[in-house]
């Protein structure tokens, strides 16, 4: 289920799995009730990425989680703390991703919708929307099934971590000068979302901000965790559902 994409932009490299350099390091088990939102995307069965529960039949991913696969490959398991068994299962209907996504990963969305409505409860719920960008050193939380290290293998069962958010200018002189508008960075010292985490949630203050793109390894201590900048997103995100 993995895909490795070397890009040699600036002046590194960047290794991904899922077509791009996703990155829970630093975490620990959590349950699922305590982040409803958070949905497995699921390839033929298997866990692929990680998504956001918006609404019963609309979910919010990572446009490379989806880039380039037919939406009939696709389901998505919620309510439960694993990725293989419980909750619910529902098949993808329709997935539109950001036309401007592309190698220089800016807006790096997509919205799902699911051929059925979710059963909504303690363990499913959605999120808000993010109507601004939370300030420099925020606290904010992120969740997923990925690695628990570089190069280490999947998490079994659900992993949670608090990171900071990372001043803009601090961050695009990590990575020269590639970050954009439409990207936030957030990190904290030994934690960071790794490789299967791509297109989780990246949460502060009780609502949606970030959704998990890209980064250099995992946790390493020069390059933050780069998110889709989800505020920044958001009228293209509520168009998008329209459409879909």
């Amino acid at each position: 289920m993995c895909v490795q994409w070397i890009l040699l932009i600036f002046s590194v490299s960047l290794t991904s799995c899922h077509s791009l350099p996703e990155r829970i390091v630093g975490g620990s088990s959590i349950s699922i009730r305590s982040v409803p939102w958070q949905a497995s995307l699921q390839k033929y069965g298997k866990h692929w990425c990680g998504a956001v529960i918006y609404s019963s039949d609309i979910i919010i991913t990572a446009a490379h989680c989806v880039k380039g696969v037919s939406a009939g490959a696709f389901s998505v398991r919620v309510g439960s703390t694993y990725t293989r068994y419980g909750g619910q299962v529902v098949k993808v209907s329709k997935i539109l991703g950001h036309e401007s996504f592309d190698k220089s990963l800016a807006n790096d969305i997509a919205v799902i919708r699911l051929q059925s409505k979710l059963s909504l409860g303690t363990a499913v719920g959605s999120i808000p929307l993010a109507e601004s960008s939370p300030a420099t050193g925020s606290s904010a939380s992120v969740s997923g099934w990925g690695s628990i290290g570089y190069q280490r293998p999947m998490s079994k069962a659900l992993h949670g971590v608090s990171v900071d958010i990372v001043d803009r200018n601090k961050c695009q002189r990590s990575y020269s000068g590639f970050i954009t508008k439409e990207m936030i960075c957030a990190a904290a010292p030994g934690k960071d979302s790794c490789s299967g985490d791509s297109g989780g949630p990246l949460v502060s203050n009780g609502e949606l901000v970030g959704i998990v793109s890209f980064g250099m390894d995992c946790a390493h201590p020069k390059y933050p965790g780069v998110y889709a900048n989800v505020a920044e997103l958001k009228p293209w995100i509520l168009k998008a559902i329209q459409r879909i």
